[in-house]
C-alpha cells in the first residue's frame, strides 16, 4: 500500500485582504486534501514572518506589496537562510513583461495571474511543490524571448529604474489607452496626481506625448 501524501504547505501573501480571504477559501473547497494554507501575509515584513515561521512547500506570493515588493520577500528570505526548500509561485494581476521577468529573475518558480480557476491554481502549486516551472501561457512568452535576447531585459530594467513603483503604474494604464479618469478610478488616486505622474514619467523617459509613450511600451513588450 503506497504512503498517503502529505498536503502542500501555503502561505498566501497579497496586500488585499478580501482577496486572501477568497484565495484561501477556493483552496480549501477544491483543494481540500491537496494543500494547507498555514498562513496569510500582507506586506513584506508580514510575508518573511510568515515564511520563516512555516516554511512552508510554496508561497503563493503578490508582485507588488508594501514594504519592497515579492522579490524583496524572496531575497530577504534567502538571504537569511530562513526556508531554503520553500518555492515562489507569483499570483498577480500584473500581466506586463517587466514583472514577469523582475520575478523570475528574484527566484520564483511560477507566474499567473489572477484569472486563473481554482482547480488550475491547485494544480500549478502542485506542479511548483514537485519542482516544475509553471506559467500562464501568454507569460510563458515572455521568459523565453528574455532568455533568447528577443527583449533586453537589461535596458528594460535601466529605463524602469528611473521610475517609482506608481510612476510604472500609471505608465502602463497610460499606455494601454486607459484616460487620465480611468487610471485615477483604478489606481484610488485623483485625477491632478494621474497628470502629475504622467509628466514626471514623460520627463524621466525623455519622451513627449502618450502616442510615444504606448510606443515605448510596446516595444519593450511592457503592455
Amino acid at each position: 500500500m503506497s504512503e498517503p501524501v502529505s498536503p502542500v504547505s501555503i502561505v498566501i501573501v497579497d496586500d488585499h485582504a478580501m482577496f486572501r480571504r477568497g484565495v484561501r477559501a477556493e483552496l480549501e473547497s477544491v483543494g481540500r486534501g491537496i494543500v494547507d494554507v498555514r498562513a496569510e501575509a500582507a506586506d513584506v515584513d508580514e510575508a518573511i514572518a510568515a515564511v520563516t515561521a512555516e516554511r512552508p512547500a510554496v508561497v503563493l506570493l503578490d508582485v507588488h506589496l508594501p514594504g519592497g515588493g515579492g522579490v524583496e520577500v524572496m531575497r530577504r528570505v534567502t538571504a537569511a537562510g530562513a526556508s531554503p526548500e520553500t518555492r515562489y509561485l507569483a499570483l498577480s494581476v500584473s500581466d506586463a513583461a517587466e514583472d514577469v521577468i523582475g520575478t523570475i529573475r528574484g527566484g520564483a518558480r511560477g507566474y499567473v495571474t489572477k484569472t486563473i480557476t481554482g482547480p488550475e491554481l491547485v494544480q500549478a502549486i502542485q506542479r511548483v511543490a514537485e519542482g516544475d516551472a509553471v506559467f500562464s501561457p501568454r507569460l510563458a512568452g515572455f521568459v523565453l524571448d528574455a532568455f533568447s535576447g528577443a527583449i533586453d531585459v537589461a535596458a528594460v530594467d535601466e529605463d524602469l529604474d528611473r521610475l517609482t513603483e506608481r510612476e510604472r503604474e500609471v505608465m502602463r494604464l497610460i499606455a494601454r489607452g486607459y484616460a487620465y479618469k480611468e487610471v485615477a478610478k483604478e489606481l484610488f488616486i485623483s485625477i491632478k496626481t494621474v497628470e502629475t505622474h504622467m509628466s514626471s514619467v514623460l520627463r524621466k523617459l525623455q519622451l513627449s506625448s502618450r502616442h510615444e509613450l504606448t510606443r515605448w511600451a510596446s516595444d519593450r513588450r511592457l503592455l
